[in-house]
């Protein structure tokens, strides 16, 4: 799949970063302030929410091609964002976070995700439109994918970065991994 990293440098991205406190601190302006190790889910929803309202620092970035495109927005030791866009028809595959909260909106279209149920016998839908905000806890099982009639865009955090991600199948009603994925087995990261 192509990709592409992109490194905004913290003042491109200012007026999309919130102001919010982390492991008790005051409120900080999060460009000028090394964030904490990790950031809760609470803390990634408000701030892929509070970017998203910035389109100024990710719309011109956004590049609808026909297979799934993402480029980086910010990478720090305790954060990692992406911009990511869709296709029709494309969807990541089950998938866990190992241990990195996520959250993600959609900026473009609508996406759909599709979570597993503990034991995997049962997956939940939910759609997701501009604006709304979803947050997945470490070991959480998901898919995302684009089954609108338009291209889709989203943002995602997680914190910490991404270490690994693990897919899976589903057989005969159980979860069953498949492969697991590091940033050195696929030469850089492809979240």
């Amino acid at each position: 799949m192509p990709k592409s990293t992109v490194l905004l440098p913290a003042k491109a991205l200012q007026p999309a970063r919130p102001q919010f406190s982390v492991a008790g601190s005051p409120p900080t302006d999060t460009s000028t302030r090394a964030l904490a190790p990790s950031l809760s889910g609470q803390q990634l929803t408000a701030f892929v929410r509070q970017l998203a309202l910035d389109p100024r620092s990710w719309s011109e970035l956004v590049e609808h091609r026909r297979d799934r495109w993402w480029t980086r927005l910010i990478g720090t030791q305790s954060l990692d964002v992406w911009l990511i866009t869709w296709p029709l028809d494309v969807a990541t595959e089950l998938h866990d976070h190992g241990d990195s909260w996520a959250a993600f909106t959609v900026v473009e279209g609508e996406l759909v995700e599709h979570t597993a149920f503990p034991g995997g016998r049962r997956l939940s839908s939910r759609r997701w439109r501009p604006g709304s905000v979803g947050v997945v806890p470490p070991g959480d099982i998901h898919d995302v994918f684009n089954s609108d009639s338009r291209p889709a865009a989203s943002i995602h955090a997680y914190s910490p970065p991404l270490q690994s991600m693990t897919y899976y199948a589903q057989s005969g009603g159980v979860l069953r991994p498949t492969r697991t994925t590091t940033p050195e087995s696929t030469n850089g990261w492809a979240p």
